[in-house]
């Protein structure tokens, strides 16, 4: 399943493109049967419901209906639909915005794109309903527990040369975290290691091997107890920062994954990472000039 979609089968409605699930090369039987085994949490009802309202739609525009045979190899478009979302109590702040970038503000637990129980309390569903920007998508992301700087590409056309500067690590970022203070760590410091999923899918580890990832690390301040810490990224590995910090026995403050995971219960916001992507900077490739972003948050002062 994907969200890439062809606007003139199902348009975006109220700021989501809808999902497509492509049908296997090999099968046969009911369009609904494949559906109900596929998308299994959708139940029958909800899938009839949509075809009866005409909101699946396959490839070819053509609508599916109660009866549709499985055709192997099509997509079938929909839209996905959540009860009981979640309602997200914070917004952010969009600090930029020109006709190719729009750069926000992102708080503590807004996710950046729909995933799980989140769809329209999500930040690209938010900045698209509000800006009226069907084209919008973010050139790279952030957890949904770090707070900060989130870039968006406005336009398909000029997305790619943003995405590039990524992917070649040509963008400088930084950001700033709580962790305790350890007065036998020297900083500035770099922290090299190597990266893999560990079995519990949304964790990451360090494993022995050839390094995969780099931070670079130092003090902004600190008291006897907690420092807070400039992180400067070179790689861009999933949960990279506080994998790093916990290495060095400084696991961030409010980190609901590491050490231990420790879900808070759902609308408890009282204790969020302390994690902020504090700054982004970069030469334009389209202008050539030097851009520079900074976040208007902060975390927690040191106590």
């Amino acid at each position: 399943m994907h969200n890439s979609h062809d606007p003139k089968v199902l348009p975006q409605r109220d700021g989501v493109s809808p999902s497509c699930v492509v049908a296997p090369s090999q099968g046969e039987g009911l369009l609904i049967d494949f559906l109900c085994e596929r998308l299994h949490t959708v139940g029958r009802a909800e899938w009839l419901r949509r075809m009866t309202v005409g909101e699946m739609v396959c490839e070819t525009g053509e609508r599916a209906e109660q009866g549709s045979l499985f055709a192997p190899g099509l997509r079938y478009y929909y839209y996905r639909k959540l009860e009981n979302e979640p309602e997200i109590p914070f917004a952010a702040e969009v600090i930029y915005r020109d006709e190719h970038l729009l750069v926000a503000d992102k708080p503590h637990f807004l996710p950046v794109v729909p995933a799980g129980q989140y769809l329209q309390n999500t930040l690209l569903v938010r900045l698209k309903r509000e800006f009226d920007v069907p084209e919008l998508s973010p050139i790279h992301r952030i957890d949904r527990d770090t707070a900060g700087l989130v870039v968006f590409s406005v336009q398909r056309a000029t997305r790619g040369v943003y995405q590039a500067l990524f992917r070649e690590r040509s963008i400088h970022k930084t950001y700033e975290a709580v962790a305790p203070y350890r007065a036998d760590l020297t900083f500035p410091r770099e922290h090299v290691s190597r990266m893999e999923e560990s079995s519990q899918f949304f964790r990451m580890l360090e494993v022995a091997g050839e390094p995969n990832s780099r931070t670079q690390m130092d003090i902004i301040e600190h008291n006897d107890a907690w420092a807070r810490y400039r992180l400067s990224p070179v790689s861009g590995k999933r949960h990279q920062l506080r994998v790093h910090m916990l290495a060095l026995g400084l696991p961030l403050k409010g980190d609901a994954l590491y050490p231990v995971v420790n879900d808070a219960l759902p609308g408890d916001y009282s204790n969020p990472l302390q994690l902020l992507a504090r700054s982004l900077a970069f030469d334009d490739p389209l202008t050539g000039f030097r851009r520079e972003f900074f976040s208007r948050r902060n975390l927690l002062p040191l106590i």
